[in-house]
């Protein structure tokens, strides 16, 4: 995967992607998300390994921001009705380009920000469109370990997955997930 090779910055959807898309709603709102541990592992990881790393939703929860902070990603762009304006606005702050951007989404909204990035990824489920556009598809579903292997395809591609299991050996400190 060419397009995996430059990339800096790993951006995720939430609903759908780091989650099964499930919206566990009570009278006063949201009340819970369903997180992979795994996905989790990996992002943190990535953050670690020194990827710029993030979120980029068009609903805006408590759940994630803490989800964010309980990873320690570099963004947490919440209630985003532009996603390529908020990429842009990342890459610029950033200093990097397109092609150093990798996203990951499952529907229909993901679809401007996936034929822009450098590397996009859906999970498994994700619709059909999105798969069509999809640089690479999951062999997991969203929120089941799709974004675990995202992460680990771009570190494998650019020769860095060993580097940094390796570098999680030598570590005693734990990375959350």
């Amino acid at each position: 995967m060419k397009k995996a090779e430059r990339i800096k910055l790993i951006a995720f959807d939430v609903d759908g992607t780091l989650t099964p898309g499930y919206l566990v709603m009570g009278e006063k709102g949201e009340i819970s998300k369903i997180f992979h541990a795994r996905d989790g592992l990996a992002i943190a990881l990535a953050h670690r390994m020194g990827y710029i790393t993030g979120f980029i939703t068009g609903r805006k929860s408590p759940i994630v921001e803490n989800r964010g902070k309980e990873l320690a990603v570099d963004f947490v762009l919440m209630g985003v009705a532009d996603k390529v304006k908020a990429m842009e606005g990342l890459l610029k702050t950033c200093g990097l380009s397109w092609d150093e951007a990798a996203y990951m989404g499952d529907d229909l909204n993901d679809l401007p920000l996936m034929e822009k990035a450098g590397f996009s990824a859906c999970p498994k489920d994700g619709v059909k469109e999105v798969q069509k556009a999809a640089d690479f598809i999951s062999s997991c579903q969203g929120g089941k370990g799709a974004a675990r292997e995202f992460i680990e395809k771009v570190m494998k591609t650019q020769g860095r997955w060993k580097e940094a299991v390796d570098s999680y050996r030598k570590k005693q400190d734990t990375v959350s997930q």
